[in-house]
């Protein structure tokens, strides 16, 4: 099992990158930046790679709207170039509020776009000439365009014939799509206890038509991590987070976070954080969040505890640990969980 974080986008970028580049030599294996409709990524994971020479960087996530396959393809090559080989990247469809409402692009086809977006990547990796007509056309037909369009290959010579692809997924037809085409997986709010309940079908019928080639699916998933007699306590700080996602990252009806968690078996407590969260209530909303869900998606407690939440996660299928370290010594808290695994 390897071990990452995510970056944290929220405050100083620079700092941030600063402080994940220090963890390297704690044992940290990736970092991941996301991108939201915050700073964009590639720009901070370029200044990463400058800034780090053994850990992989990826995004978490590029959506597959707002950029045109061939620039996705075109940044993680340039991403892999610069780092030397060390880029992955993470892709996901994101949502329509953000799509729409940042990116002002219908939010139509996600599980196309994606499928479509992962094989252009791939082919354009490869140095193919590219001649697709699908929900993208490369190149422009005549009737679109000015006609002057033809087909292209990448320009440069990629670093590797191919990126990791990671897709960020959580209803049952995208995990499914994930796990057949895939190289890891990007699930949020992830319960090991209650992940196969929720996603292991799904899962198992993607993989069953899955290239060998492709290798058995990585799955990143952590939680916030603290170690101590009384690191229990930190676990509240994830509320927020999980009030955030399952009462604000989408409509009524239209929010795969508050979906996920009915799922999980929170199904009244979903409906009261997203009406408390809407209604711009959301230290209500974060109150309402059940002690449960935040025990069970972070790594917080006792030295002994966090070790079995470590190996839960482990037996859940996760094989790259993403963890968000709480309190003054990271770097103590990366080499601690680094030698257990």
């Amino acid at each position: 099992m390897e071990l990452s974080m995510l970056l944290d986008y929220a405050g100083d970028p620079r700092k941030a990158a600063d402080e994940a580049a220090a963890l390297e030599a704690a044992g940290l294996d990736a970092v991941w930046v996301a991108e939201a409709w915050g700073f964009d990524s590639p720009t901070i994971m370029g200044y990463l790679a400058a800034r780090t020479e053994r850990m992989k960087i990826g995004s978490a996530i590029l959506n597959v709207y707002s950029r045109t396959p061939a620039l996705i393809a075109q940044t993680a090559a340039g991403l892999d170039a610069v780092s030397g080989g060390r880029a992955l990247l993470g892709l996901g469809a994101s949502g329509p509020q953000v799509v729409e409402g940042w990116h002002g692009k219908p939010y139509d086809r996600p599980l196309g776009r994606t499928r479509e977006t992962v094989e252009l990547c791939r082919r354009v990796w490869r140095r193919e000439t590219i001649d697709h007509h699908g929900i993208t056309h490369m190149p422009l037909p005549a009737p679109m365009g000015s006609g002057l369009g033809k087909p292209l290959k990448i320009l440069t010579r990629p670093v590797r014939p191919t990126v990791p692809v990671y897709i960020a997924s959580l209803g049952p037809a995208n995990v499914r799509m994930t796990a057949e085409i895939a190289d890891g997986w990007l699930p949020t709010l992830f319960i090991p206890e209650k992940a196969a309940a929720v996603w292991g079908g799904p899962l198992a019928e993607g993989a069953a038509k899955r290239a060998p080639e492709l290798g058995p699916l990585q799955t990143v998933a952590g939680g916030l991590l603290a170690i101590g007699e009384d690191a229990a306590a930190a676990r509240d700080l994830a509320r927020p987070q999980i009030a955030l996602y399952v009462g604000g990252m989408g409509a009524p009806g239209k929010n795969f976070y508050n979906d996920l968690a009915v799922a999980y078996g929170y199904g009244e407590q979903a409906r009261r954080i997203q009406e408390l969260y809407l209604a711009g209530r959301g230290r209500d909303a974060a109150a309402a969040v059940p002690d449960e869900f935040c025990e069970l998606m972070t790594l917080c407690g006792p030295e002994g505890y966090v070790r079995e939440r470590v190996e839960a996660f482990r037996e859940a299928g996760v094989t790259m640990l993403n963890v968000t370290p709480v309190g003054p010594e990271p770097a103590r808290l990366i080499e601690t969980v680094k030698s257990w695994l």
